[in-house]
């Protein structure tokens, strides 16, 4: 069931988005060459305890789930999508890294996204990397009163699409409130004017994610987690908590620039 939410309970959110804001940005700050998945994971916990938040990440267990999640961080690399499980992995120069962090605040969850490379970058990957944050900017523009869903999903698949990119099927977006997921689901591409329409008060978490091959296969890593991309090549992942009110969408997870 689908809760609109209040100005207030916006508001809320809107201070839990910080909280992610803040951890997103201090984990891009502190990774580097030979820094591991599990020290970043560090950094967003500590983040997220000086906040007095909580993480919806850790011990989520969704029915596809082999173990709860042991991390408040999800850190997928190069070939991994999403829900990649901190581990002692050292980065290496050239790494593509995609990281998720969510955050419980008062009752009420906020959840964003960010990739990058690590050391020296590959242009293609920051090709990559670009049109996922494109892609994430065409959803929120599409975010307003009077469209559905189905005008997200369009304006996501399309920046994808005609950049060449891949869109993992099954994948994408999701209401969000006083849990990290809430119906509607948002899909990563659809048609336009299609779906339930986007009302003042709803909250979605927009997140596209990026193939660079253009294929859309995956497959589930051992760890019953993290999805890979089934030809190896690079994925990149972005999103935000996006409140849509009467004035125009409301991003709730911004951060600032590093």
């Amino acid at each position: 069931m689908m809760e609109l939410k209040t100005d207030a309970s916006i508001d809320a959110m809107h201070a839990a988005g910080q909280v992610v804001g803040r951890a997103l940005t201090a984990v891009r700050q502190a990774a580097g060459i030979g820094v591991s998945l599990l020290e970043l994971d560090e950094v967003a916990r500590e983040v997220l305890r000086e906040a007095g938040a909580t993480s919806p990440f850790l011990g989520y267990r969704p029915s596809f789930a082999p173990t709860p999640f042991p991390a408040v961080i999800c850190a997928s690399v190069n070939d991994a999508i999403v829900h990649g499980i901190p581990t002692a992995y050292r980065l290496r120069d050239g790494d593509l890294l995609s990281v998720d962090c969510g955050a419980l605040l008062d009752g009420w969850a906020g959840d964003s996204a960010t990739s990058f490379v690590v050391g020296r970058p590959d242009p293609a990957d920051l090709r990559l990397i670009e049109t996922a944050e494109r892609a994430l900017a065409a959803g929120i523009e599409a975010a307003v009163v009077g469209n559905r869903i189905g005008d997200i999903a369009h304006a996501i698949g399309r920046t994808c699409r005609q950049a060449g990119y891949g869109i993992p099927s099954g994948f994408g977006g999701h209401g969000i409130g006083r849990r990290m997921h809430e119906d509607p689901e948002v899909p990563n591409e659809g048609r336009p004017a299609r779906g339930i329409p986007l009302r003042p008060g709803m909250v979605l978490a927009i997140e596209p994610m990026l193939i660079a091959s253009g294929k859309n296969a995956y497959y589930e890593a051992e760890d019953g987690w993290t999805l890979r991309t089934s030809d190896a090549s690079r994925a990149a992942h972005a999103e935000h908590t996006v409140a849509i009110t009467t004035e125009g969408p409301r991003i709730l997870t911004s951060r600032q620039p590093t």
